[in-house]
């Protein structure tokens, strides 16, 4: 695909960031609707986390793909059909009436949203000049990074004026909108659909691998990773995958071409971007998951700290895209990866005792260093690759993302739950009766909560038990975090293998 992406420069970037921001928040606003989504259908507790898994697999199935769909109908048409399945399906998530529709129509929804995402990456870089492309990156990564944490705030207040079904009708309006405007704004003067054959064993390959490797993902730590069906999706998705790499370096008519990757620059990048997509997600599960279990927060408390820290973004992104072009784009990566890992290491040390401000400090230190990961690292992987090639790149860069996403929060949740086990353990056994300051304590507990019970002397008991619990859960966290830590700073090593993008780079080709 050569030609060209013509029309006018702003109202692009408004549909293409429109319609992004509109899938990207639908990630996340779902979150705070899966209680409300449970009550109204009467869902058992281990089966509503269907509702996000059936959009993941489908939105991780389809984005490799994004390249190939590009190349056979464009630009515009693709992506204006990927708003109208993302808007038709989100019409229908509304009006689902039990898990089974809902979790089918979501997995719609999904393949929407996992298309319109990296086109509208490629259609940014399609369409702004070379020496713009540090701008085009700011304004997807200003996008991409505010989507997520917008999406609870919106959620908490759309279910608090009215019910958990605005949280998906919410995009019908906007959907139609975008759709209608894409197809009059963006042009393709030249474009000539590609005639290669279909590559359906290499579709089959992708779907079958990357759904089972997905579901392994979400459901591992509550069926159990040593489960029979989970054992089965992991030998199945091994083999699918595996195969599907082998058959796409030999095919001549390659769905996902991963020829890419022999661009050094590109590779590094893209590993840069999945640890990123781990760090940003792994980090965001912890984070929420602590202000609920540990400080009791409800959902749109937790929403608040997350917006009140990325609301800088809106400064930051655009100021950083245009000091891009001006300064070595590699210093800025490691700017960010050091600032983005001592926001972890501040989520490290927390307690229960921490203020809101607390909370909000790291998230709005991670919040500013995040803008200067995404956009130098979209300009050093893809500003230099050639027009033709770049679409399939930008779905394989952010496969990677929601990929280390997936495996990131699949951790986390693990080390958490066996992380809390292990601690509670240790904790009990230093708890010994024989300690005198263990004596004052539950003599302590037992002269003052005590004397207002009937049953006083199990009251010191059922507390310590309480206290050794939430200490534990507080150390597994602390853990989590010092763990992520300690793996993004592997950052460092692969940007010596980005090389800066050459002023009049391959990617000015197709930009106008």
């Amino acid at each position: 695909m050569d030609a060209a992406v013509t029309g006018s420069k702003k109202a692009i970037t408004f549909v293409v960031m429109m319609a992004a921001l509109m899938a990207l928040i639908d990630i996340t606003i779902v979150n705070v609707a899966l209680n409300d989504i449970r009550a109204s259908f009467a869902t058992p507790i281990d089966q509503i986390g269907w509702v996000s898994t059936g959009y993941m697999m489908a939105n991780i199935v389809v984005i490799p793909m994004t390249g190939w769909f590009q190349r056979r109908f464009g630009y515009r048409r693709y992506f204006a059909g990927s708003i109208v399945l993302f808007t038709v399906a989100s019409a229908l998530c509304g009006c689902s009436w039990n898990l089974t529709s809902l979790v089918l129509f979501r997995a719609l929804q999904g393949l929407g949203g996992g298309a319109i995402i990296p086109t509208a990456q490629a259609i940014l870089f399609a369409r702004y000049p070379r020496k713009e492309h540090g701008m085009a990156s700011a304004l997807f990564g200003l996008g991409a990074v505010t989507g997520p944490l917008l999406g609870p705030t919106i959620g908490g207040y759309l279910i608090e004026w009215s019910n958990w079904h605005w949280v998906f009708l919410v995009n019908v309006p906007l959907g139609v909108i975008v759709a209608v405007m894409c197809m009059r704004v963006v042009e393709e003067p030249g474009f000539k659909p590609a005639q290669s054959p279909i590559d359906v064993f290499g579709i089959a390959l992708l779907a079958i691998g990357m759904a089972s490797l997905q579901y392994v993902l979400e459901e591992g730590n509550r069926d159990g990773w040593d489960t029979t069906p989970i054992m089965v999706l992991i030998a199945v998705a091994s083999v699918c995958l595996i195969t599907f790499v082998v058959h796409e370096l030999e095919t001549p008519y390659p769905v996902v071409d991963l020829r890419v990757f022999k661009n050094v620059s590109y590779s590094a990048g893209t590993g840069i971007n999945f640890l990123l997509g781990l760090v940003l997600f792994a980090g965001n599960f912890l984070f929420a998951l602590y202000c609920g279990t540990v400080m009791h927060y409800v959902a749109l408390d937790i929403g608040k700290i997350f917006l009140v820290a990325g609301l800088i973004q809106i400064v930051v992104m655009p100021l950083i895209g245009k000091m891009v072009t001006r300064v070595d784009p590699r210093r800025m990566l490691v700017f960010g990866i050091l600032g983005t890992s001592l926001s972890l290491w501040l989520n490290a040390h927390l307690t229960d005792q921490a203020g809101f401000w607390d909370l909000t400090r790291p998230q709005f230190v991670r919040s500013v260093s995040m803008g200067f990961i995404f956009i130098p690292i979209s300009m050093l992987a893809l500003s230099d690759l050639p027009n033709q090639i770049r679409g399939n790149a930008t779905g394989l860069f952010n496969l990677t993302r929601e990929l280390g996403g997936s495996i990131g929060t699949a951790w986390m949740g693990l080390l958490v739950d066996r992380g809390s086990k292990i601690h509670a353990s240790y904790l009990r056994e230093a708890i010994n009766p024989e300690n005198p300051l263990v004596q004052e304590r539950i003599a302590a507990i037992r002269n003052s909560v005590g004397q207002q019970t009937f049953t006083s002397d199990l009251v010191p008991e059922a507390m310590l038990e309480f206290k050794v619990r939430v200490q534990a859960l507080i150390l597994s966290f602390n853990e989590g975090f010092a763990r992520v830590t300690l793996l993004f700073l592997l950052c460092l090593i692969l940007v010596f293998f980005l090389k800066r993008p050459k002023p009049g780079g391959a990617g000015a080709a197709g930009a106008h």
